[in-house]
């Protein structure tokens, strides 16, 4: 069966993701951030921020919750039981915050075939509520 590529392009509506204390804590204790800015709104506040600043990592939370619709989307073609994760990269902009609206938007941006292996990347553009780019991902997808 040929390689579908027709995908290529194609975006998602955005989705939006409302930035709690409480997920930000919980993910910064996870990934083992205990600094206060991350748990502490008071120590947050002095450092200038509005509240308590999520670590850079918690992109894959607002942003992975963007990309399912594109991994399951029949035009792109993703064979899951042969899948496995490739990699991710981001750029980071301002802090994300606790009480930001954060949306991400999601773009198809590579099909490719190399040596038999199908490479799906996907890009994720992630803005808070002023317009400002916080976050902008690539996610690859090896499916063997």
């Amino acid at each position: 069966m040929a390689l579908k590529t027709d995908a290529i392009g194609k975006t998602y509506p955005a989705v939006s993701y409302a930035v709690g204390r409480e997920k930000v804590r919980e993910f910064a204790s996870a990934v083992g951030e205990e600094g206060a800015l991350h748990h502490d709104p008071e120590a947050a506040r002095a450092a200038g921020y509005a509240d308590v600043v999520a670590p850079p990592m918690f992109a894959v939370v607002y942003g992975g919750r963007a990309m399912a619709p594109a991994l399951f989307d029949p035009d792109v073609g993703i064979d899951f039981a042969r899948m496995v994760h490739g990699g991710q990269e981001f750029v980071w902009g301002p802090p994300v915050v606790a009480g930001d609206e954060v949306a991400t938007e999601v773009e198809v941006k590579n099909i490719a075939d190399r040596g038999g292996l199908l490479f799906y990347v996907f890009e994720t553009r992630s803005t808070n509520q002023e317009g400002e780019t916080v976050c902008t991902g690539t996610w690859t997808n090896i499916v063997r």
